[in-house]
């Protein structure tokens, strides 16, 4: 309803304002009509202008009671303040409390990831040096962009402890990372490190965080990118490709190194093998030779000619049955002697077909042993009886 409706009062003048106590003696009119008053020049009587603002007043105050009933999601928190100071932190569901300006209710998202930038913003192509540039154990200047994701697991720390403790996580986290940096040489850092050195940094500001009670929880620490500064890249590369080099051929050298030591090895306990086999033959040659020799002192010591006998037959049968020369006895020249010339040779031939198998040696008497036994008696009985008177 306009102001200038003549129901809420005329004006005093046609530019003038509109009169107060005119307007709120209409509207106490108007609510009394509402509640069963009667409208009129009078405005009711004094009872039923109070019931009215009585019962306005009981409206208000309702309103204004339901105003303390919040809710507060599984993912999020309740903090509680009465004119300022923290009374309570409450969980998921449906809460009231005393309405404003007695207590207040701030709902905080405690499982919300938040992430923090370090070294770049928005993408890695938009580096930030003063952040991302440290400095190595071993003196060399790396670039490093990494991001450190969180959450809460205290909302009244993280409102109450810190002033801004989103800025104090940028802060431990920049103050982590140098440190773990620091500590390390650049190849553990760019290459085989990268996983251990989020790993330490993560644990290092989750350390510091809890130090100042900031409520926060660090989830994980993720190593974006880490290089040499552009101004040395291709120096780095030369560097590195030297390294690879260098490993490769000492893969090379190990893997020879596999292939030949094994051998030698081998090589060297088949001759300590060999050596140890030769030297148990001799010693058992040598102690089967004295046995046989002291037997044989025993049987001289029983019969001194015959076993000089015997011994130079054994000898005579040793020496003889190894060579291919013939002895025939002229004064029995009236004896036709045949000579087996087939089998004289082939002994001959022997030594050099076992040239090529010199561990196999032919002992055997040749076939024709026998005969030129009988035939060397029979000489020797022929010229016994010529000798005879």
């Amino acid at each position: 309803m306009a102001w200038n409706d003549p129901q809420w009062g005329g004006r005093r003048n046609n530019d003038g304002p509109p009169d107060l106590d005119e307007l709120w003696h209409k509207f106490n009119q108007r609510l009394a009509g509402l509640f069963g008053g009667k409208g009129g020049g009078g405005g009711g009587s004094p009872a039923r202008r109070l019931g009215g603002v009585g019962l306005l007043v009981g409206i208000i105050v309702a309103v204004w009671l339901a105003s303390g009933f919040y809710i507060v999601s599984p993912a999020s928190r309740g903090v509680v303040q009465r004119f300022g100071k923290y009374i309570e932190t409450t969980r998921e569901g449906p809460h009231w409390h005393l309405p404003y300006p007695i207590e207040t209710v701030t709902v905080i998202n405690i499982d919300q990831i938040r992430t923090v930038p370090i070294g770049y913003r928005d993408n890695v192509k938009n580096a930030v040096p003063s952040e991302s540039l440290m400095l190595t154990d071993d003196e060399n200047i790396i670039d490093i962009q990494f991001a450190v994701q969180y959450n809460l697991k205290s909302a009244k720390n993280y409102l109450f402890s810190n002033r801004n403790p989103d800025a104090a996580v940028k802060q431990a986290a920049e103050s982590a990372i140098r440190e773990v940096v620091g500590r390390n040489k650049m190849d553990f850092v760019l290459y085989e490190g990268r996983e251990e050195v989020a790993a330490r940094a993560a644990k290092l500001m989750q350390k510091i965080l809890d130090y100042y009670h900031t409520g926060i929880n660090i989830v994980k620490v993720t190593m974006q990118n880490a290089q040499p500064p552009e101004q040395v890249q291709a120096a780095f590369d030369d560097a590195v490709k030297a390294g690879q080099d260098k490993a490769r051929l000492k893969n090379e050298g190990q893997a020879y190194a596999n292939g030949v030591i094994p051998k030698a090895r081998g090589t060297a306990a088949r001759l300590l093998a060999e050596a140890q086999g030769y030297k148990q033959r001799v010693i058992d040659t040598a102690q089967g030779n004295a046995s046989r020799f002291q037997q044989v002192m025993v049987e001289y010591d029983k019969a001194p000619k015959v076993t000089r006998e015997r011994l130079y037959l054994d000898a005579m049968q040793h020496v003889l049955s190894n060579t291919s020369k013939v002895l025939v006895d002229q004064k029995s020249g009236h004896n036709l002697l045949y000579l087996p010339l087939d089998k004289l040779m082939h002994p001959a031939a022997k030594p050099s077909s076992s040239a090529a198998s010199p561990a196999v040696t032919d002992t055997t008497p040749p076939a024709t042993k026998p005969t030129d036994n009988y035939r060397s008696r029979s000489a020797f009985r022929s010229r016994e009886r010529e000798e005879r008177p």
